[in-house]
């Protein structure tokens, strides 16, 4: 999948003209996107018009109206893009009451490295997590983590072909598992490997 540049992000002026229809679309584009895993965590994951939108969104808050500084952007979210062969997601933690969130953060320690994605007949991926710092102490997990998912071409192919999948956590504090995926999901996560032959 392609990384974004400078000219795909325009300019402050264009984007703000666009941005009511752009943001109508990215929540419909995000829908498809979205994996609730158990009632506190969700799986969002990224591609080129998610982060595409994040920059442009950055660079609204922040008025920044010179490449540089828009290109600095870029290398912070351009990583969050999937390459090819695997897919690129936002880990988050969602607690509505403040104290239940910090008692919860404090009993997942580590539960990044338990959340895998399993297609119909090939072993379990668990998330490579974190890549560009670490979020976890000892004493707490963070409400939000960057998670990859390395697949092989055999898993690739048999999920372009129709295999379900499965998303899980296996953290002794919060097990849940969607299992299968929605099919929309999974019509939009082929597209991250190219050639879309999802059912």
């Amino acid at each position: 999948m392609k990384k974004l540049t400078v000219a795909d992000i325009g300019s402050l002026d264009q984007y703000q003209q666009q941005r009511s229809a752009f943001r109508q679309a990215i929540i419909a584009h995000k829908r498809n996107r979205r994996i609730a895993l158990g009632p506190n965590a969700t799986l969002h994951f990224e591609d080129f018009m998610t982060m595409k939108y994040q920059v442009q969104e950055m660079m609204r808050a922040e008025n920044l109206n010179s490449s540089e500084a828009i290109a600095q952007e870029l290398a912070a979210y351009n990583p969050l893009i999937p390459d090819g062969s695997n897919l690129k997601c936002t880990f988050m933690l969602e607690y509505a009451d403040e104290n239940e969130r910090r008692q919860a953060l404090r009993e997942l320690l580590a539960i990044e490295q338990t959340v895998s994605m399993q297609i119909e007949g090939h072993p379990a991926v668990f998330a490579i997590t974190d890549e560009d710092l670490c979020r976890t102490t000892q004493e707490k997990t963070s409400a939000v983590h960057f998670m990859r998912f390395e697949f092989t071409s055999d898993m690739i192919a048999a999920a372009q072909n129709g295999a379900h999948w499965s998303v899980r956590c296996d953290h002794p504090a919060y097990r849940y598992c969607v299992d299968p995926i929605p099919d929309n999901v999974t019509r939009a996560l082929c597209r991250d490997f190219g050639a879309d032959k999802a059912r």
